[in-house]
C-alpha cells in the first residue's frame, strides 16, 4: 500500500548525527513523504540533538544509567519513542543495542545503517575489522533490527572500494559519504511504498 500523507519516523542517535542530517534535508521536500517526529539520543549533549533542535524537531534523552537496569532502559526507551506514534524507527548512529521490550514494538520496523557490509564486521568497529582484514570492497548495510548484533533481513547495500593508504578514519568518511545517499533513499522508498519481511527477505511495496 503507498502511503500519501507523510510518514512519521523516529531517529535514534548517539553522536554528531550526520546520517540524521541527510534525513532532516530530505524531509524537507514533501515529495519524500517523510515527517522526522522526533530524535531520540541516549547521552546529553551530542550534535544529533542540537540538529534536530535547530530544524524544529522535538526531542528526548534516554540514558541508561538513569534506570536500574538494561530491561527498565527498553522500557523506558520505548515509551518515549511510542509518545510520538512513528511507523517507522531509524537508527543513525545509535550505540545502543535495544531489548525484548521495544523489540515487541518496533520489531520488523526499526531500521539500522552499519557501517560495513554484513554479514561481515558485524559491531561498533566495521571499518577497523574491514581494514585489518585486509578486504578490498568495504561498504555499507542498511537492515531491520532483530535481536541479534548486525544480524537482521538486509534491506539495501553500498560497496566502497578500499585504498591501499586508507587508514580507519579515511575508510569510515568514504563509507559515510555512501551510506547517506542510501540511507536516505532506502527510507523514503520503505516509508513511501510501504514493506515487509519476509524471512531474509524484504520485499518493498
Amino acid at each position: 500500500m503507498v502511503n500519501t500523507q507523510p510518514v512519521p519516523i523516529v531517529v535514534l542517535v548517539s553522536g554528531s548525527g550526520t546520517l540524521l542530517q541527510a534525513l532532516l534535508d530530505a524531509a524537507q521536500d514533501p515529495a519524500y513523504g517523510v515527517r522526522i517526529a522526533a530524535v531520540g539520543a541516549d547521552r546529553d549533549g551530542v550534535e544529533g540533538l542540537a540538529r534536530a533542535e535547530r530544524a524544529g524537531v522535538p526531542t528526548f534523552v534516554c540514558r541508561v544509567r538513569d534506570y536500574p537496569d538494561r530491561a527498565a532502559w527498553d522500557t523506558a526507551l520505548t515509551e518515549h519513542v511510542a509518545t510520538y506514534d512513528p511507523e517507522l524507527v531509524v537508527s543513525a548512529g545509535f550505540l545502543k543495542l535495544v531489548g525484548e521490550r521495544f523489540l515487541v514494538a518496533y520489531g520488523g520496523r526499526y531500521l539500522n545503517s552499519h557501517n560495513a557490509l554484513l554479514p561481515s564486521f558485524p559491531g561498533i568497529h566495521g571499518p577497523r575489522d574491514a581494514l585489518e582484514y585486509g578486504v578490498k570492497l568495504a561498504g555499507a548495510t542498511l537492515f531491520v533490527v532483530d535481536a541479534g548484533v548486525d544480524t537482521g533481513a538486509i534491506v539495501a547495500q553500498c560497496a566502497v572500494p578500499v585504498e591501499d593508504d586508507d587508514t580507519v578514519d579515511t575508510l569510515t568518511e568514504r563509507i559515510k559519504e555512501a551510506e547517506r545517499p542510501q540511507l536516505v533513499q532506502w527510507v523514503g522508498r520503505l516509508a513511501r511504498d510501504g514493506f515487509t519481511v519476509e524471512g531474509r527477505r524484504v520485499r518493498v511495496g
